[in-house]
C-alpha cells in the first residue's frame, strides 16, 4: 500500500468503474433486491403495544437480533445487535429516542454494559425533531435527569466542543443497586440527514478519535450508535469501520464492501439509505486505507497536532441547532463560528469527491470584508488606526453573531413548543381511542339489535 504504488486495488477499481458508468443507483438497487430474499421477521415491532415505540413505521428491528430489555414492564426497544465476526465488531444500532422511550434507551445502555454512545444526528434537522433530547441540559448534579420507571439517573460530568463534533461524559446511576458507570458520548454535529459528510478526511478523524478511546473494542459491552432512524448514518459509520478493520487485518484486496453491507443487513434492515451514502463508504475506505500505509502515519499525526488551527481557517459550514431553553452550558456563544469540513486531499486528485450537502436552512454570519481601496489606504495608517479598525470589525461581527444566535434560539424554542403541543395531542388521542371505540361499538350493537327486534 505504498503511496508511490501506481497499481489500482480491487476496491478502487470497482469504485472507478461505478463512477464511470454513473451506476450508484443501480448498485444500490441491486443490494436492495438481494435483501428482499431475507426471510427474517419483525413480529414484535408490529404488535399494537409496540407500534407507538417506533419512530418510523417502516424501520423495524428483526426479531432474531433485537435487543431485549430485562428490567422493564415492556421488553421492546427499536434496536438491533449488528455483529460482524470477521471484523471482530459488535454494535447496537437504534433509533433516536422518543420522548417516552428515553428511559428505555438508558436502560438498554445499562443492561448491555455499554461504555459509549455515538450520536450522528442533530436534535433538529430541516425544522423537524429527529431525536428527543435525552441527556441533562447542563453540567452538575443539580441538572440530573431521573427515570423512575427504570430506576436510573443521568448526570452530565463534562463536555468538549471539537469543531464539527462534540464529546460528553455522562455518569449513569442505578438507583436500585446504588452503583454508577461513566458513559462517553461522541456527537457528530455536521452530518446531514439522508446525506454524507463533506469529506472523508473529517469523518476518518472522528472515527480515529472514537477508536483510540477503546469503546469499539469487544472487551466491553457494544457501543450504542444512533441517528434518527438508526440505519442511514449509523449504517455508514459501521460499514466503514468494519471494512477498515478487515483492511488492517487482511489487506485491501480481501475487502468486498457490498458483501459486507449485505452481511450487516442480516442484523438490521435498511442499513445505508441512499446511493450517495454507499459511494461515501467507498471513498472513506479508500482514504482510510492510505492512512494505514506507514508513509501516511506522520501526515495523520501532523493533522492531529494542527487540527484546531486547520479547521479554524476554512470558514463556517453550518452551526448546530441551539438546544432547549435552560441548556446553559450549550447555549454559551462559541469562541468562533464553527468551520466547514475540509475537502478530501487524496480523493480530490480523482476529482470524484462527494457533493456538498447541508441539512440546515440557517447560515452563520460572516465577518464584514473591506474592499481593496480601504485596505490599501489602511497600509499608510499608523498601528493605532489599524488596531481601531480591527476592533470595530470584531465588535460588528460579535454583535451580528449574537443577534443571529438569539434569532435561532427563538426559532427553535417555537418549534419545540409546537412539538410538545403535538405530542400532548397525540397522547390525548391515544388515551381516548380505546374508550371511544368501546362506546361506538356498544352504540352500533344497540342499533343492530333494535333494528332486528323491530322487524
Amino acid at each position: 500500500m505504498s503511496q508511490n504504488n501506481v497499481s489500482v486495488n480491487n476496491v478502487e477499481k470497482e469504485y472507478l468503474e461505478i463512477v464511470s458508468k454513473n451506476a450508484w443507483p443501480l448498485v444500490y438497487q441491486k443490494i436492495g433486491l438481494e435483501c428482499q430474499r431475507f426471510r427474517y421477521t419483525w413480529n414484535e415491532a408490529k404488535k399494537p403495544q409496540n407500534k407507538p415505540l417506533n419512530r418510523y413505521r417502516d424501520v423495524n428491528p428483526y426479531d432474531h437480533s433485537r435487543v431485549v430489555l430485562k428490567r422493564s414492564e415492556k421488553d421492546y426497544i427499536n434496536a438491533n445487535f449488528v455483529t460482524l465476526e470477521r471484523a471482530n465488531r459488535r454494535y447496537i444500532l437504534t433509533q433516536g429516542p422518543l420522548a417516552f422511550t428515553v428511559g428505555h434507551f438508558w436502560l438498554m445502555i445499562w443492561e448491555q454494559n455499554t461504555k459509549a454512545i455515538l450520536m450522528l444526528n442533530k436534535v433538529i434537522e430541516k425544522n423537524e425533531i429527529k431525536c428527543h433530547w435525552y441527556w441533562p441540559q447542563a453540567i452538575g448534579e443539580a441538572h440530573q435527569m431521573t427515570f423512575n420507571d427504570v430506576k436510573l439517573a443521568v448526570t452530565l460530568v463534562n463536555e468538549e466542543d471539537c469543531c464539527y463534533y462534540s464529546t460528553r461524559l455522562f455518569r449513569l446511576y442505578d438507583l436500585e443497586t446504588e452503583t454508577s458507570r461513566d458513559i462517553m458520548q461522541y456527537h457528530y454535529t455536521t452530518w446531514p440527514d439522508f446525506g454524507v459528510p463533506t469529506s472523508p478526511d473529517a469523518f476518518l478523524h472522528f472515527l480515529k478519535r472514537v477508536r483510540e478511546s477503546g469503546v469499539l473494542d469487544p472487551t466491553d459491552g457494544p457501543p450504542v450508535i444512533h441517528c434518527s432512524a438508526g440505519i442511514g448514518r449509523s449504517g455508514t459509520f459501521c460499514l466503514v469501520d468494519c471494512c477498515l478493520v478487515i483492511v488492517e487485518k487482511e489487506g485491501i484486496e480481501k475487502v468486498d464492501i457490498q458483501e459486507t453491507l449485505l452481511e450487516m443487513r442480516r442484523h438490521r434492515m435498511g442499513l445505508i439509505q441512499t446511493p450517495d451514502q454507499l459511494r461515501f463508504c467507498y471513498q472513506a475506505v479508500l482514504e482510510g486505507t492510505k492512512y494505514l500505509d506507514p508513509n501516511w502515519v506522520s501526515t495523520w499525526k501532523q493533522e492531529d497536532e494542527n487540527e484546531e488551527e486547520r479547521y479554524a481557517t476554512v470558514g463556517e459550514d453550518e452551526a448546530p441547532p441551539p438546544p432547549p431553553p435552560r441548556a446553559e452550558s450549550l447555549t454559551r456563544a462559541p469562541a468562533r463560528p464553527l468551520p466547514a469540513i475540509p475537502a478530501s486531499e487524496s480523493l480530490g486528485n480523482l476529482n470524484l469527491s462527494a457533493p456538498q450537502e447541508s441539512s440546515s436552512d440557517e447560515s452563520a454570519p460572516t465577518p464584514p470584508v473591506r474592499d481593496s481601496s480601504s485596505a490599501s489606504s489602511a497600509d499608510d495608517e499608523d498601528d493605532d488606526a489599524v488596531t481601531n479598525v480591527a476592533e470595530s470589525a470584531g465588535e460588528a461581527t460579535e454583535t451580528l453573531r449574537r443577534r443571529r444566535n438569539r434569532e435561532l434560539a427563538e426559532r427553535v424554542h417555537g418549534m419545540k413548543k409546537r412539538a410538545r403541543e403535538a405530542e400532548r395531542w397525540h397522547a390525548l388521542k391515544r388515551s381516548l381511542y380505546k374508550p371511544l371505540t368501546i362506546t361506538f361499538g356498544f352504540i352500533l350493537a344497540g342499533i343492530i339489535i333494535y333494528s332486528y327486534v323491530k322487524h
